[in-house]
């Protein structure tokens, strides 16, 4: 486990890290750890921890959920409407139901006036037929009477109290007259028959990621759950003596835990589902137990911390064989490990919190969006502010924010326990390996955080 550097009741456990600066200009924490040696390029690193998780993640499952389950969740199979959109003729508009023809050449000088022979509320059941010559007072969404073949809204009208129940005495109820004040063509103001969806057009495509208005549409059909695509199970475990949750007494040597919080969140953001969470110190017993109870539970398992080269490093103490260790060359986030613990899948980040998220960002997130169905980040190129210089043995991913104009902007120094310039960040600016400098206004690739 590294040293802490982080002031008492600080936000996040840190290790050793390069002074603060615009950018990096040496060798940074990764680097030293691994003695300049035997480091992995993240392109050998991603493509190894992709061939470890694509059995897993190919070929997801599917579930039918509740529409209030349903919300960010990915669609299965294309939903046909099962039933006419509208179901039935009904009012746009508060007003009166009648002929077209017995309101033509209606006008404010000259207006036509009609009895009002009915009421017709939104609700069950369907009106009785409207004679020639006659009104029914309509509302919003109720059935329009065969019969009638438009809509005159309230506001071309004479009628008074048109919002009370009608009661015989207002002019424009049911038993008085009204004036129509305008004229109106056949159709109009009246949603016919099937003008939103037929049965079995096409509602929602396989592949939409629902949000409230595709939940909507769909319970607007009398659908009442969807079939989704199965969530990949993540278990997200955080490790060190040192790390107490949020909210919690810190005394003197401890921080505040970001990682747990961090990594559940990402998780979920890349369609995963958070099967289970918890935080141990540097005991193996402890974290071997919690890591036994996550790999039944998950089908990933993601921990933070423990995998540096210092002496109380539990995450590397404690698992086996299974899973490998190594420097990646990248700054942060260099200390990695991937393999499999009790048959399940894990991947082990460094407890730097900013470390963890780009680990995530780089390593994981790619592919459980994947998995989750959600498409792949296309790259961006965006031209940078100012030079950044670079040791050019490692991938700088710097945290960066959009400048006016969409170019970009790197946020803070290169501190790994910097978790404050994270939340200023939008993007991660990324530096190649064999490049030591990026001058002003040169285009750079940037990963969307």
């Amino acid at each position: 486990m590294t040293a802490e550097q982080a002031a008492p009741g600080g936000v996040a456990r840190s290790g050793p890290t390069t002074a603060p600066a615009t950018a990096p200009t040496g060798p940074g924490t990764e680097q030293q750890q691994a003695g300049g040696a035997g480091r992995v390029s993240v392109e050998q690193h991603r493509r190894e921890v992709e061939a470890l998780l694509g059995p897993v993640l190919a070929d997801r499952s599917v579930e039918r959920v509740a529409l209030a389950d349903a919300l960010d969740r990915v669609l299965a199979s294309d939903l046909l409407a099962p039933v006419d959109l509208p179901a039935f003729r009904s009012s746009q508009m508060d007003g009166y139901a009648v002929r077209s023809a017995d309101v033509a050449g209606a006008s404010g000088t000259s207006p036509v006036v009609l009895p009002v022979v009915a009421e017709i509320p939104a609700g069950p059941g369907g009106p009785a037929v409207l004679a020639p010559g006659t009104a029914a007072r309509i509302m919003t969404g109720a059935v329009v009477p065969e019969g009638s073949d438009a809509v005159v809204p309230v506001e071309d009208t004479d009628a008074v109290r048109f919002g009370a129940h009608a009661t015989g005495a207002a002019r424009g109820s049911v038993g008085t007259d009204v004036g129509v004040l305008a004229s109106r063509g056949a159709g109009e103001l009246v949603r016919d028959v099937g003008t939103d969806v037929r049965g079995g057009d096409l509602v929602l495509a396989a592949g939409t990621r629902l949000g409230p208005q595709h939940l909507a549409a769909a319970a607007s059909c009398g659908v009442p759950s969807l079939e989704v695509r199965a969530r990949v199970r993540v278990a997200v475990v955080s490790t060190g003596t040192e790390v107490v949750a949020p909210g919690e007494p810190a005394a003197t040597g401890q921080v505040y835990d970001a990682n747990l919080p961090g990594l559940v969140a990402a998780a979920r953001r890349a369609g995963a589902e958070v099967a289970l969470t918890g935080r141990t110190g540097d005991d193996p017993g402890e974290l071997a137990a919690l890591l036994a109870r996550a790999a039944q539970a998950s089908d990933l398992v993601l921990t933070s911390g423990g995998v540096s080269q210092g002496a109380y490093e539990v995450v590397k103490d404690t698992l086996g064989d299974g899973v490998t260790f190594r420097s990646v060359a990248m700054q942060p986030g260099g200390p990695q490990g991937f393999g499999t613990h009790h048959g399940t899948p894990i991947l082990t980040f460094p407890g730097n919190p900013v470390s963890a998220q780009v680990s995530f960002a780089v390593f994981a997130r790619p592919l459980l969006e994947r998995a989750a169905g959600l498409g792949a980040r296309e790259d961006e190129t965006r031209t940078v502010t100012a030079a950044i210089d670079s040791p050019p043995a490692k991938r700088q991913m710097l945290r960066g924010r959009t400048a006016p104009g969409g170019a970009v902007e790197v946020v803070g120094g290169a501190g790994s326990h910097l978790v404050a310039t994270m939340a200023a960040a939008d993007v991660l600016i990324e530096v190649p390996e064999g490049v030591a400098r990026v001058e002003e206004g040169e285009n750079v690739r940037v990963v969307r955080l």
